[in-house]
């Protein structure tokens, strides 16, 4: 095969070096396989691949989200970039550089970089501390957390937890999982957000509810009125009860828009709950992160919801693929937004911390440590990449990058000003 027939630079998703034929179809999930996959065709992700081209996706949705879990480098592409790949040709997937290439002597191992101390903050290269702690939805994510020297759980998606056979989670399936969840993560702490449904992640034993199939219906805190939603969000209260004392678990409801709403909520949460834990509130709406700052007079935490805060910010679906360029991680009125935010809570950004794609996409989280804040919660694998670039950066340079990324007229000149070789990629 004639070396440099293949070149295509995508958006990196997922970091690490893998080489592999390409495959789609069935073949796609072949081990070893440099799997070449469209969410458009409704077949089954290929989890065994040992790596994923993406074709058409929608990087913010959740089907892609939990694609993340299968923890192989992955880059996202679109259908003129994919019409370049043969099939059975042998490439190098470079999901750090978002590369798709035939030069196979550009590399063929992943250069992982050394792994943090897990339960502790990474540093930056002033002696500044962040949080990076690990989002996960299993107890193998819980395990991978540790190994990756995450500084936590910062979000343990519980609508995720399913028992088989599409049977209603009850208090003795929860307190199971959880408490597992809890010894696989040991030493960490682990905070459990509380159920979170929505139309794009409606578990099996949740029949069809109206407005719920929409991304402006009921999700979140708005369904928690309705059963079989209530009796499940009981179950998991009583099982944080039953945990065992000696790990060290916090709450965070679910989707809040309004500071009424939040205050109901978060106090709803602690009547129930007979043993003291933190109970946090997360935003995920523009109107609650603008009020975040006042939220802090109930709520022991905020988690900001970065993935839904953006659909909702440019008005674009989050799940539709088509609109993936208007959901654009560089967009400076993000950044100025997000600057707002951490200007009026000043003093509380050790109790937000931020979850979502946001800061694990290139060179975004110097930003955002920039704007003020300090504390993420990202998939376990990103920890070491993560920590690598934060152990180079000093308090001084993130904060000059973040009033310069404000300051920008357009995407473009955000991509420019990080030093990322972007454009004409599907960056967005």
């Amino acid at each position: 095969m004639k070396r440099g027939r293949v070149s295509i630079q995508g958006m990196p998703y997922v970091p690490g070096v893998v080489q592999g034929a390409l495959r789609r179809g069935q073949a796609a999930a072949a081990p070893g396989s440099i799997a070449v996959y469209s969410p458009a065709d409704r077949a089954p992700p290929p989890w065994a691949a040992a790596g994923i081209i993406v074709v058409e996706g929608a990087p913010f949705s959740h089907a892609m989200i939990r694609l993340r879990a299968a923890c192989v480098p992955i880059v996202f592409i679109d259908q003129a970039q994919a019409a370049q790949l043969p099939e059975g040709a042998e490439v190098v997937l470079d999901g750090t550089r978002g590369l798709v290439s035939d030069e196979l002597d550009s590399a063929t191992a992943s250069d992982v970089p050394p792994v943090p101390e897990p339960a502790g903050p990474v540093m930056l290269a002033d002696g500044v501390a962040v949080q990076l702690l690990a989002s996960v939805s299993s107890v193998s994510a819980a395990q991978a957390a540790v190994s990756c020297g995450a500084g936590g759980i910062g979000l343990v998606r519980s609508e995720f937890l399913l028992p088989p056979a599409g049977q209603v989670p009850d208090e003795t399936f929860y307190r199971a999982v959880i408490e597992e969840i809890c010894a696989a993560a040991a030493p960490l702490p682990v905070t459990l957000r509380l159920l979170d449904v929505a139309r794009d992640k409606m578990p099996p034993w949740l029949p069809p509810i109206a407005a719920s199939d929409d991304a402006l219906g009921l999700h979140g805190v708005r369904l928690y009125a309705e059963d079989p939603v209530r009796r499940v969000l009981h179950a998991q209260l009583a099982a944080l009860d039953a945990i065992d004392t000696h790990y060290t678990l916090r709450v965070l409801t679910a989707s809040l828009a309004q500071h009424e709403e939040m205050r109901f909520w978060v106090e709803y949460v602690r009547e129930r709950l007979a043993r003291p834990l933190a109970v946090g509130a997360m935003a995920e709406t523009p109107a609650a992160v603008l009020d975040m700052h006042h939220w802090f007079d109930t709520a022991d935490f905020v988690a900001i919801g970065c993935n839904d805060l953006m659909q909702y910010l440019f008005g674009a679906d989050r799940d539709r693929p088509a609109l993936r360029a208007y959901l654009d991680p560089y967009a400076p009125a993000l950044f100025r937004f997000l600057r707002g935010a951490a200007d009026r809570s000043a003093g509380c950004l050790q109790r937000v911390q931020l979850c979502g794609l946001l800061a694990q996409l290139p060179g975004i989280l110097p930003v955002l440590i920039g704007l003020g804040y300090r504390v993420f919660s990202v998939d376990a694998q990103l920890v070491p990449y993560l920590a690598q670039a934060l152990h180079r950066l000093t308090l001084a340079d993130a904060t000059a990058l973040g009033t310069q990324v404000c300051a920008a007229a357009d995407s473009r000149e955000v991509v420019a000003t990080l030093g990322l070789d972007l454009l004409g990629s599907a960056h967005i």
